[in-house]
């Protein structure tokens, strides 16, 4: 009976570490662009990671048959969700690294357009993921992708000595 058992959990633990081989890189990337974080400095996208990762090796014998990468990120992107509103409130914002590709984003704004995009999550699944709309999610994501290729442009810095007052 033990034999069997310890023969079970080494065969787990040995398709764990491939899985987390194989997509570790994937989900960690996935996790440094919703926290805005720089690449080389994310505690916060190690973190998620971790905890997605330790939530889905506890799940592992329940998954029978579904796609552990599915579970990994359902599991990011909620805490990531649920993090950033108990932590920051409804609007807050963390404070993104400058050198991240998202950091312009609202959390919720990199949120979708992770799922959608980088993820390739439908609409309709990133919707039931989140609790919200289609419609609402398919909004978001055209604001959000709107803001990444046209950035507001910043005011031009006034010449000195610019116009001359004609005298009186």
């Amino acid at each position: 009976m033990r034999d069997r058992q310890a023969s079970r959990d080494a065969r787990r633990a040995r398709e764990f570490e491939a899985f987390v081989a194989g997509a570790g890189g994937r989900l960690q990337h996935a996790a440094t662009l919703l926290t805005a974080e720089a690449p080389d400095a994310n505690p916060r996208a190690r973190r998620l990671l971790t905890l997605a990762l330790a939530h889905t090796y506890a799940c592992w014998d329940r998954l029978r048959g579904e796609d552990p990468y599915d579970c990994a990120r359902q599991y990011l992107a909620t805490r990531f969700s649920r993090g950033t509103w108990h932590q920051y409130g409804a609007f807050g914002r963390a404070r993104p690294h400058p050198r991240s590709p998202l950091a312009a984003l609202a959390p919720q704004e990199r949120l979708i357009l992770v799922l959608r995009l980088y993820e390739g999550v439908a609409e309709e699944q990133a919707a039931a993921l989140l609790g919200l709309p289609a419609e609402r999610v398919h909004t978001i994501c055209d604001r959000a992708t709107a803001t990444l290729l046209h950035p507001a442009r910043t005011a031009a810095p006034r010449a000195m000595g610019g116009a001359r007052v004609a005298p009186s």
